[in-house]
C-alpha cells in the first residue's frame, strides 16, 4: 500500500510532464485534432511485404500509417508535427512520432534497432547490462545512455514516466501479466506487443526490421537492409535438398528434449538451408506454441539416425563438449551424429541477435555440404568435441 500511495504522489507531481510527453492520451486526441479527423484518413499505400505475415501497414498520403499485428493490435503512427486525429477508435494505440524514449522488454527486438542505427531511440532497458549479448546495448547501458527500467513483468513505472517514456515494446510475455500492459496503457504510455517470433519463415522474422523502419521513420533504410540480407541468401535458397535430417534441441532441466515445430521460424531455417527437419507431425502442431517437450525415449527414437544434431544455448547455455551433452542425457551416445562428430551448438548470442538468421542458414548450409568447416567460417554454431 505505501508504494502504491507513494506511486501516485509521484505520478501527481509529474501530470504536466506526463501529458507533456507520454504517448498519447485520451485528452490529447481531443485536444490535438483541428481539421483532422479518423474517418477522413485513408491508407491506400500498402507497405510491402514478402515473408512476413504476423504484421501489415499501409500509409496515407497525409503521413500517417496504420500497422496491424497479427494478435488483432492496430496502431497508428503519427508523424511529427502532424495532429492527432479526432475520433481515432478506442481499440486503436496512438504512437506519436518522434520515439526519443523506448522502453525495450523484448529483447530480440534491439538487433533491429542497431542495424537501423537507432540504439540511443532505446532509453529503458527490461534487461540490465549483464544480460545483453549485444555490444552496442551492454555499452550503453554501462555508459549510462540506457537505464535498467524492470522486467517485463514489474516495470519501474516511475522512472518511465520521468523519462517521458513514448513507447513500451514488449514480446507476447506481457499477456501472462495483463495487468501491467494495462496500467502502462493508463499512465498514457502506448504498447506494442511484437510477435515476430511467431513467423513461420526465418525472413519473416526478419523483415520485421520494415515495422521498426516504420516506428522510427527509417523506412528505407530498413527496406535496403533486409533486400542487403536475402541477396546475401539468394545462392543457399536455390540450392537442392542435401536429404540430411538435423534435429534441433535442448534437454530441460527434467530431462525431456524441448524440440521445435516443423512450422516454427528455425525449422524453415533448416529445410531452406538445405537439411530435412527431423520432427514433423508433432502433437499441438497447431497450436501458437513454437516448441514441445519430448520424453527422452521418444526423442532418441527419432534422433538416433539424425545425420546432425543442434544443441540451443538460448535457454540451457552453451556446451562445448559432447561430455556436457552426455551428461545431460547418456542414452543420446548411441546416436549417429554422436558416433560421427556431427553434434553442434547454437551461440547465447543467436536469440538477441535476430537478424542473425541469415547468417545461421548459411551455417548450417556450410555443415550439411562441407566435409570439413574452420570454426572461423561460422558465426553461430561451433561443434561439440
Amino acid at each position: 500500500m505505501k508504494t502504491r500511495k507513494k506511486l501516485w504522489i509521484f505520478l501527481l507531481s509529474l501530470f504536466c510532464l506526463v501529458l507533456g510527453g507520454c504517448g498519447a492520451q485520451e485528452g490529447e486526441t481531443e485536444a490535438e485534432a483541428p481539421g483532422v479527423s479518423w474517418e477522413s484518413l485513408s491508407f491506400p499505400q500498402e507497405l510491402e511485404i514478402l515473408y512476413a505475415t504476423q504484421f501489415s501497414a499501409a500509409s496515407s498520403p497525409e503521413g500517417y500509417t496504420k500497422i496491424s499485428i497479427e494478435d488483432g493490435l492496430s496502431y497508428l503512427v503519427v508523424p511529427e508535427g502532424a495532429a492527432v486525429p479526432s475520433g481515432v477508435p478506442a481499440e486503436i494505440t496512438v504512437i506519436q512520432q518522434p520515439l526519443d524514449h523506448i522502453y525495450l522488454a523484448a529483447t530480440s527486438a534491439m538487433d533491429l534497432f542497431r542495424a537501423l542505427e537507432a540504439i540511443d531511440k532505446v532509453t529503458l532497458s527490461g534487461v540490465e547490462a549483464d544480460g545483453w549479448y549485444i555490444p552496442e546495448a551492454k555499452e550503453a547501458m554501462e555508459q549510462g545512455r540506457m537505464e535498467y527500467a524492470g522486467k517485463y513483468r514489474a516495470p519501474d513505472y516511475e522512472l518511465l514516466l520521468s523519462r517521458s517514456c513514448d513507447l513500451a515494446i514488449e514480446s507476447t510475455m506481457i499477456y501472462h501479466t495483463p495487468e501491467v500492459k494495462e496500467q502502462l496503457e493508463d499512465f498514457g504510455v502506448p504498447v506494442l506487443v511484437e510477435r515476430s517470433s511467431y513467423e513461420n519463415h526465418p525472413l519473416g522474422r526478419m523483415e520485421w526490421i520494415k515495422l521498426y523502419g516504420l516506428l522510427l521513420g527509417r523506412e528505407d533504410a530498413a527496406a535496403e537492409y533486409f533486400d542487403t540480407q536475402v541477396e546475401k541468401l539468394r545462392d543457399i535458397l536455390q540450392t537442392e535438398n542435401t536429404g540430411k535430417t538435423v534435429a534441433f534441441f535442448y534437454i530441460t532441466s527434467n530431462g525431456a528434449a524441448n524440440v521445435r515445430k516443423s512450422g516454427d521460424y528455425l525449422a524453415k531455417a533448416i529445410e531452406l538451408a538445405g537439411g530435412t527437419y527431423l520432427f514433423q507431425d508433432l502433437p499441438g502442431e497447431d497450436n501458437a506454441q513454437a516448441t514441445t517437450n519430448l520424453q527422452m525415449e521418444a526423442f532418441y527414437a527419432k534422433a538416433k539416425q539424425a545425420d546432425v544434431l543442434i544443441y540451443s544455448s538460448t535457454i540451457d547455455g552453451e556446451l562445448q563438449t559432447m561430455e556436457e551433452l552426455l551428461e545431460k542425457s547418456p542414452v543420446l551416445s548411441d546416436c549417429k551424429a554422436v558416433k560421427e562428430g556431427a553434434v553442434w551448438c547454437t551461440g547465447k548470442n543467436l536469440f538477441q541477435e535476430s537478424l542473425g538468421l541469415g547468417d545461421l542458414m548459411v551455417d548450417i548450409h556450410k555443415i550439411l555440404t562441407e566435409d570439413q568447416v574452420a570454426q572461423d567460417e561460422l558465426t553461430y554454431l561451433h561443434p561439440l568435441r
